[in-house]
C-alpha cells in the first residue's frame, strides 16, 4: 500500500482506544491537533472513515472497531516481544498493569506486595480495582484477577490464593432491634446491606449450600454498593446483614463488632486466580510477578 506508515496505525489504535485526541496525543507524546491531522490523512489513504468525531467524543466506526481487532493483538505481540529482551538485562524492568477487586488487592497481594517491591525494584505495579471484570484485552491490562469460578477458557489461569469463604454477619446493635435468623430464608424479612458488581448487573444474590443442596436468597435493604468494604463498614455500623469475605471481617468478629450466623449454611469458593491471555509472551516481569504470587498447591 502506497504510503503506508505502521506509526499511523499505532497512533489510530491510541485514539480508539482512548477514545479522545487528547488522552492519546499524552499517550503518544504529541499534540493534539498533529494527531487529528495523522487521522484525516489516514482515512484519506485507507479510503475509508475510521473515526467518528464529535464536539466531545470520539469513537471508532464499524470499519475502525475491524481494523482495531485485527492489528491490535499484532502491535501487543510487538511489544511484549520487546519487553522480552528485558531478560538481556541485569534485573526485570517494567510496567504492570493488573484489574481487580479491593478485596483481591487486601487478601492476596497485600501481603506478597513489599517484598516483591523490594526484590524488583525496576517493576511498577498499577492495579484498577473495578468489580465489574474488565475485559483485560480490550482494556490493555497485563492480566486480571478472578475467582476460579468467573475465569474464560480462552485465557490462562495461575491460582494465586487459597479457597474462602463468605459469612453472615451483623452487628451486636443490629442483632438488638431484630431476630437472629437461623435459615437463610429468614434474611427475606431482615434489612441487608447489599453489593451490585456491574453499575448495569443485578444485585448479588446470597448464595447458600447444605446438604449438598445450593441455593440464593435475595435480601433487602436500603444500601447498595460495589466495594465490599462499604458493606462491611455499614454491618459493623448496625445498618443491616451482610454477606462479606470471612478473612475481611475476622478481626471485626474477634473485637465482638461483628457477629457471625448461619455459618452451617455458608459454603467455599474457589480462591483467586491471576489471567492473562494465552496469546501473550510472557515479559520478564510479568514472570516474575506470576512466580510471586503463585499458590502452593
Amino acid at each position: 500500500m502506497a504510503g503506508f506508515k505502521t506509526n499511523d496505525l499505532q497512533a489510530f489504535l491510541a485514539v480508539a482506544q482512548e477514545q479522545s485526541f487528547t488522552k492519546a496525543a499524552a499517550r503518544l507524546g504529541v499534540s493534539a491537533s498533529a494527531l487529528s491531522h495523522t487521522m484525516r490523512q489516514l482515512e484519506e489513504r485507507l479510503g475509508v472513515r475510521l473515526l467518528a468525531r464529535t464536539t466531545r467524543n470520539v469513537a471508532p466506526t464499524e470499519a475502525g472497531e475491524r481494523l482495531m481487532r485485527s492489528i491490535g493483538p499484532h502491535f501487543d505481540a510487538i511489544s511484549a516481544s520487546v519487553e522480552a529482551l528485558g531478560d538481556l538485562r541485569d534485573r526485570p524492568a517494567g510496567t504492570l498493569r493488573i484489574t481487580c477487586s479491593d478485596d483481591a488487592i487486601e487478601m492476596v497481594i497485600r501481603p506478597r506486595l513489599a517484598a516483591f517491591l523490594a526484590a524488583y525494584p525496576d517493576i511498577t505495579l498499577e492495579f484498577h480495582v473495578d468489580y465489574g471484570f474488565s475485559n483485560v484485552v480490550l482494556e490493555r491490562f497485563d492480566a486480571g484477577i478472578r475467582l476460579g469460578e468467573a475465569l474464560s477458557n480462552d485465557m490462562i489461569a495461575v491460582r494465586i490464593g487459597p479457597d474462602w469463604r463468605l459469612v453472615v454477619v451483623g452487628s451486636p446493635a443490629y442483632f438488638q432491634r431484630h431476630a437472629t435468623p437461623t435459615t437463610p430464608y429468614d434474611i427475606t424479612g431482615l434489612p441487608c446491606v447489599n453489593i451490585r458488581h456491574r453499575p448495569t448487573g443485578s444485585i448479588y444474590a446470597w448464595e447458600f449450600e447444605k446438604d449438598g443442596k445450593e441455593f440464593t436468597v435475595k435480601g433487602e435493604g436500603q444500601l447498595v454498593f460495589n466495594s465490599m468494604y462499604h458493606v462491611i463498614n455499614a454491618a459493623v455500623d448496625g445498618i443491616g446483614l451482610a454477606y462479606v469475605t470471612e478473612d475481611l471481617v475476622a478481626s471485626h468478629i474477634a473485637r465482638g463488632e461483628l457477629v457471625q450466623v448461619l455459618d452451617a449454611w455458608c459454603p467455599t469458593f474457589a480462591g483467586y486466580h491471576l489471567y492473562y491471555p494465552n496469546r501473550r509472551q510472557p515479559s520478564p516481569a510479568f514472570s516474575a510477578l506470576v512466580n510471586a504470587l503463585r499458590y502452593p498447591t
